[in-house]
């Protein structure tokens, strides 16, 4: 090796472009922000008492399922690359788990849509947890939309592994480990979840 090869290999590696750190960002804010709503549904599910239905674990699923794109591509960077097909597979998760939480939320919002119902559960801002889901599904259409219009300047490519990313990983795994505890308590060795669970069937 030149002691011109030599320079050139030793040189500092150059700062990631901005636009693909905040792609690599978006990730990590997309990621967090699911885990923000899901544990939301906790706190009024432990304050209110409000036991999931089987439509609102269903449209938990598929936040979990949406969640799990931007966590593979973060995932991927640990070998200190995110590349197109990565991102492409990532946002693919999101896309599909988007159209299922629509399905899902829109049934719902539609069993409730003629007056005089009043829906059930908890509202926020005016609105049912489960029509919050379905605008949340829709923000993960444009989203994802969006991103992959511009992947070109928002591919990640080389990025490093922090513990801000190990940290958003793990979070990620405690969340959809406690809501599977809460379904398993919540249906016990039953084939099916109640429209109206009021108990946790396991212990009762």
């Amino acid at each position: 090796m030149t002691p011109a090869t030599r320079a050139e290999t030793d040189k500092p590696a150059a700062p990631l472009p901005l636009k693909r750190r905040a792609g690599f960002a978006f990730n990590h804010v997309f990621l967090l922000g699911y885990c923000a709503v899901l544990l939301s549904g906790f706190v009024i599910h432990f304050t209110e008492w409000e036991h999931p239905c089987p439509l609102c674990v269903v449209q938990r699923m598929a936040m979990m399922l949406c969640a799990m794109g931007p966590a593979y591509v973060i995932a991927r960077s640990r070998v200190g690359q995110v590349v197109r097909s990565d991102v492409m597979t990532g946002f693919g998760m999101a896309l599909v788990g988007a159209v299922a939480g629509l399905v899902m939320s829109a049934r719902q919002v539609l069993l409730h849509i003629m007056p005089p119902d009043p829906g059930v559960g908890s509202t926020l801002l005016g609105l049912h947890l489960y029509t919050w889901g379905l605008v949340t599904f829709v923000v993960v259409f444009a989203g994802c939309g969006f991103y992959l219009l511009v992947s070109d300047e928002l591919v990640p490519g080389p990025v490093r592994y922090g513990w801000v990313s190990r940290a958003a990983l793990w979070l990620f795994a405690l969340v959809i480990l406690a809501n599977a505890v809460v379904v398993f308590f919540e249906e016990g060795v039953h084939w099916f979840l109640p429209d109206n669970p009021v108990t946790y069937r396991l212990v009762h």
